[in-house]
């Protein structure tokens, strides 16, 4: 692993990595943010995903968050958002290929030898931040746009790895749209059936775990009514009793202007679960990895 970035921030640092990947079969980059309690303690972290083109230079220098995580005492860990190489397949649109790896193992060639983003986020690249770096197995989970779609997929397949989710202007229901339809029939297959299990708006019918879940969206996403289709995913988490909180915001558009207007409010949501996680009977309590912060 090489450092590659290393910059004062907020009282932390902000650091950008490069290391190989064995998932993803191909180098790869992220970034950490480690807030100043981080000098003396180990802390939770987030998981930030980014949206379609994307890296992980987005969020760390448009979103302003790290000032929120110096704050609450978060580490910040931001991904990029698809494998990279010269022997990695592309595709010749902004929607498919590198920048656009939809956070799934694909299984169909060429995409199958290197697009298992799925797995990089949910198992090596914590693996990789809990070994080197000063943090707890805490975790939280949060994305923008095709990274939001990612992050509630996420979550909601694996209950137990998060203490809380949510989302700017996330793809809820990927097999219902444009965006989903075409990366979905390219990384999976054309079997409709495989694609629940990257759908948020399947999977929350049967979630097991019902995680703290907040979703801003702005009413003026240029997006809104093609891509992202919020109300399909709130009908169904309604009919499933899994409580979420939908936040339409009036004049917001799918832009970084919109993250960085509500990221304190989503780093909040996530401190609270992360510091103060809710016990069994419901009430907040400090529990295992958090006593100390």
């Amino acid at each position: 692993m090489e450092r590659i970035e290393h910059r004062a921030c907020f009282g932390g640092w902000q650091d950008v990595y490069r290391h190989r990947s064995s998932v993803l079969d191909s180098n790869v980059q992220f970034a950490v943010y480690l807030p100043p309690q981080a000098a003396s303690k180990a802390v939770p972290v987030l998981y930030w995903l980014s949206g379609l083109t994307c890296t992980e230079q987005n969020f760390i220098t448009k979103s302003g968050a790290q000032r929120y995580a110096a704050e609450h005492g978060v580490a910040l860990v931001v991904p990029d958002t698809s494998p990279r190489g010269e022997d990695v397949a592309d595709a010749d649109s902004y929607d498919m290929g590198k920048g656009a790896g939809f956070y799934l193992n694909a299984t169909m060639a060429p995409w199958s030898r290197h697009y298992r983003m799925y797995d990089y986020i949910v198992s090596e690249l914590p693996a990789w931040i809990e070994e080197h770096f000063p943090v707890t197995d805490a975790r939280a989970i949060s994305g923008h746009s095709m990274g939001g779609h990612g992050a509630l997929t996420i979550a909601l397949k694996n209950p137990g790895r998060y203490r809380s989710v949510s989302a700017f202007s996330p793809i809820v229901a990927p097999s219902q749209v444009p965006w989903g339809e075409k990366a979905f029939s390219a990384y999976l297959g054309n079997d409709r059936e495989t694609w629940k299990a990257y759908d948020a708006t399947e999977l929350v019918k049967t979630a097991t775990q019902k995680l703290p879940l907040l979703i801003d969206q702005g009413d003026a996403d240029e997006f809104l009514h093609t891509q992202l289709r919020p109300e399909l995913f709130k009908a169904a988490a309604d009919a499933a009793a899994y409580p979420i909180t939908l936040r339409m915001q009036p004049g917001y558009d799918h832009s970084y202007y919109f993250v960085a207007s509500f990221i304190g409010e989503h780093m909040a949501h996530h401190a609270k679960a992360l510091l103060f996680p809710l016990s069994p009977s419901g009430h907040a309590g400090r529990a295992h990895g958090c006593a100390r912060l």
